[in-house]
């Protein structure tokens, strides 16, 4: 399937995952991508590390205006691929980090990967043949969860053949890392993700909403790095958060957020035991 794929990458303070991040994309057998990866200011010397990464590359600066971007460099690897480095002037979080990578996006497919996590060497090349098989527009896959090292743990997540809006709200299954959109089927204005807690949920939801279905490919795809103290590992966070996207973000009644949150809070437990 013919298409360049956008993989858009979010870092803050990845130093110690980002070369590998570059070289995991680097070894995708689906060759036809670009790797965006805005630094959000982080003060690890990730961005260093991104450069000392690509020190084999040519490399120039791009004359690009985006919101809150210091500056822009591309970076020309084998075959064609190129690696764009977007250094933001101030940190804003992973939302809008995603979001402008998703501007300065050239390709007709966005996949999303987070700096800590793994993707399986043929993870694009199946998904965009199942998503044209599927003529679907939004694609997500299984995924295993890693430890710290992510080495995977064997608990594995499967998702459903399909998950509608309805379906998705008890049931967070759609993993940021595993997602793949055709910006031809869904526009980028769905695409784009608010600035709440939990935003890659959100944004799932929001896409689903407006009639869009999601395809599951159920097939471990990516590693989940899950550090003892991260972010979702914190129960009561989570539970909040999730109860605050149906009250706030949906504007579901008591009643019908009651009702999703149980059974979201039954499937979470299960997913991780």
């Amino acid at each position: 399937m013919d298409g360049l794929v956008s993989i858009v990458v979010p870092v803050y303070c990845a130093a110690a995952y980002i070369a590998q991040t570059i070289e995991m994309v680097r070894a995708q057998s689906y060759r036809a991508w670009e790797l965006l990866l805005v630094d959000d200011c982080s003060g690890d010397g990730s961005v260093e590390e991104i450069e000392r990464a690509l020190s084999s590359c040519r490399h120039a600066p791009v004359e690009k205006v985006l919101e809150n971007v210091e500056r822009i460099e591309e970076y020309q690897c084998d075959e064609g691929q190129k690696v764009i480095l977007i250094c933001k002037n101030k940190n804003e979080g992973a939302a809008r980090a995603r979001n402008t990578g998703l501007a300065a996006a050239g390709g007709r497919y966005i996949a999303f990967l987070d700096a800590d996590d793994v993707w399986m060497p043929e993870k694009l090349e199946k998904q965009l043949n199942f998503m044209e098989e599927q003529q679907a527009g939004f694609v997500f896959s299984a995924y295993e969860f890693g430890d710290e090292a992510a080495r995977p743990t064997g608990r594995v997540v499967r998702v459903p053949e399909r998950l509608t809006y309805e379906k998705a709200l008890s049931r967070t299954v759609i993993f940021t890392t595993t997602v793949v959109i055709d910006r031809e089927k869904i526009s980028d204005e769905l695409v784009r993700m608010p600035e709440v807690e939990s935003e890659d949920t959100a944004t799932w939801w929001q896409i689903l909403r407006a009639g869009h279905t999601a395809c599951g490919l159920d097939e471990v795809l990516a590693v989940y790095r899950r550090p003892a103290a991260s972010l979702s590992s914190n129960k009561l966070r989570a539970m909040k958060r999730i109860w605050n996207l149906y009250r706030r973000q949906e504007g579901l009644s008591v009643l019908s957020s009651a009702f999703h949150f149980v059974f979201w809070a039954y499937r979470a437990t299960m997913r991780r035991i």
